[in-house]
C-alpha cells in the first residue's frame, strides 16, 4: 500500500501545475483557435461560422504586412542589443577588475527593469517631444540641430524610436541572466586558459561563449517571443501605431481589430498568427541550439 502511494506522489505534486496550465493556457488557446473560424462582436450572443474567411482577410491585410515587418525589426534589434550587449556587459562585470564595483553597476543597469513600461513610455514621450524634448535639445546643444526632428511623428523614425525604448528598459534583465550563467562556470577553466597565455578576449570566446550557450538560447527565446507580442510601447508612444500604421505591430493590430473595430473573430485569427510565429521560432531555435543535449 505504501509503495502505491509513493508512485502516486510525483503526479500529485505536478497536478496543480497541470490544472493551472490547462485552465489558463490550453483551454483559452483552443477556444481562441475555434473563435478564429467565426464572426462575432464583443457583446454578440451569437457567433457565425465563416470557415477560413478570417484567414483570407489576414493574408490580404496590408496592416498585417507592416506589423510583421516591425515585429521582425524589433526581434533583430532586440537580439543584437539586449542579448549580445547583455552578454558582453555581464562578462565585463564578472571580470576580476570589476568585482568590487560590480554590485553597484549591476543595480544601475537592472533598475529600469523594475519600472513600469507605461511610466517609461510616458518618460520617453517627453524625451522625444519635438519642441521641448531632451533629445532634440541635446542635439541642438552640441551643434547637431540638423538631426533634430519629430521622432515619433515621422514614418521613417517612429518604429526605431519605439524599439529603442525597450532596449533601454530590458537589457538589465538579460544581463542578470547571463551573470548567473557566467558565475556557474568553473574558475579552473579560466585559470588554465590564463596559464596557457590566453588573453581576455580569447577566454571570452573559448570559454564563456560555449559555457553560456543554454542561457543564450533562453534569452534569445524570451527576447524574440517578446518582440512578436510587443504592445505597450507602440500603443502608448504613438497612440496606436502611428503615424498612420508605420509603427504598428501585430499585437496592436489585434487589439484594435477586436476592441475598436469589434471584429473579435478576426482578432482571434491574428492571435493564432502570433502563436504560430512564436511557436515556430521556438522550435527552430531549439533545433539550431540543440538545447538540452549533452555534447
Amino acid at each position: 500500500m505504501k509503495k502505491k502511494k509513493y508512485k502516486a506522489a510525483p503526479y500529485l505534486f505536478v497536478l496543480p501545475c497541470i490544472i493551472m496550465l490547462t485552465v489558463f493556457i490550453y483551454i483559452p488557446l483552443i477556444q481562441n483557435f475555434l473563435y478564429s473560424f467565426q464572426s462575432f462582436s464583443t457583446l454578440s450572443p451569437t457567433r457565425l461560422f465563416v470557415g477560413l474567411d478570417n484567414y483570407r482577410t489576414l493574408l490580404s491585410d496590408k496592416v498585417v504586412a507592416v506589423g510583421l515587418v516591425n515585429n521582425v525589426r524589433y526581434a533583430v534589434i532586440s537580439v543584437l542589443c539586449q542579448v549580445c550587449f547583455g552578454l558582453i556587459i555581464a562578462a565585463i562585470l564578472e571580470d576580476k577588475a570589476f568585482r568590487k564595483i560590480s554590485p553597484i553597476i549591476r543595480t544601475t543597469y537592472f533598475l529600469p527593469v523594475v519600472i513600469s513600461m507605461t511610466v517609461i513610455c510616458l518618460l520617453f514621450s517627453f524625451i522625444y517631444n519635438p519642441q521641448v524634448g531632451l533629445l532634440n535639445s541635446f542635439l541642438k546643444m552640441i551643434g547637431l540641430e540638423k538631426l533634430a526632428k519629430p521622432w515619433l511623428g515621422l514614418s521613417a523614425t517612429a518604429p526605431y524610436a519605439v524599439i529603442a525604448v525597450s532596449q533601454w528598459q530590458s537589457i538589465g534583465y538579460i544581463m542578470m541572466l547571463f551573470i548567473v550563467a557566467i558565475q556557474k562556470i568553473p574558475e579552473e577553466l579560466y585559470e588554465a586558459a590564463e596559464i596557457d597565455g590566453a588573453n581576455k578576449l580569447r577566454r571570452f570566446l573559448s570559454i564563456t561563449l560555449p559555457q553560456v550557450r543554454e542561457m543564450f538560447f533562453v534569452t534569445s527565446l524570451i527576447t524574440i517571443t517578446g518582440a512578436f507580442t510587443v504592445f505597450n510601447e507602440p500603443y502608448i508612444l504613438t497612440k496606436g501605431g502611428g503615424p498612420g500604421v508605420s509603427s504598428t505591430t501585430i499585437a496592436v493590430h489585434m487589439y484594435q481589430s477586436g476592441f475598436f473595430k469589434d471584429k473579435m473573430g478576426y482578432a482571434s485569427a491574428l492571435a493564432v498568427l502570433i502563436f504560430v510565429i512564436t511557436a515556430g521560432l521556438a522550435v527552430i531555435q531549439m533545433l539550431a541550439f540543440k538545447t538540452g543535449r549533452e555534447d
